[in-house]
């Protein structure tokens, strides 16, 4: 009985330890995440492909209406040439283990260079943890609008 006990106090502040440093750690990735949330358009509008920096090599975006796109040649075909447009991200949830992978729920409002807005909605990341950092390994997006 007492070897139980022990075990399970043990247990319990082993999973306690565990939780804090998780809830600190995330709190970091999500700095990481809102850090690359922040320049994101602004690669997109270079059109040199800078904006595969926040890809794993391996990555997909899922747009609306569109078939899935993966990989550097797929996703920079889809950014190139697209309109000049700014986007704010709004972190809503984010979870995961702040080790190896995470996934981001947001919302998002675009607007064009002048500030009008444009579109709105809601999107879905897992984040992979690499050697270069975090990069997003899925990405998917939709607005909340009908489409046009």
């Amino acid at each position: 009985m007492k070897k139980t006990f022990i075990l399970n106090g043990l247990l319990m502040l082993t999973f306690w330890c565990n939780a804090q440093t998780s809830n600190n750690d995330l709190k970091n990735v999500r700095k990481v995440i809102e850090a690359s949330n922040e320049i994101y358009a602004d690669l997109a509008n270079k059109n040199d492909g800078s904006i595969l920096t926040r890809y794993t090599d391996d990555a997909c975006l899922f747009p609306p209406n569109a078939s899935p796109l993966c990989g550097g040649e797929q996703i920079a075909s889809f950014f190139k040439n697209g309109p000049k447009v700014h986007v704010k991200f709004i972190i809503q949830n984010l979870y995961g283990d702040p080790r190896t992978s995470v996934t981001e729920e947001s919302y998002y409002e675009m607007t064009d260079l002048e500030g009008k807005k444009l579109d709105d909605g809601k999107v879905i990341v897992i984040w992979k943890n690499t050697k270069e950092g975090w990069k997003m390994h899925r990405d998917m997006f939709s607005s909340n609008h009908l489409a046009k």
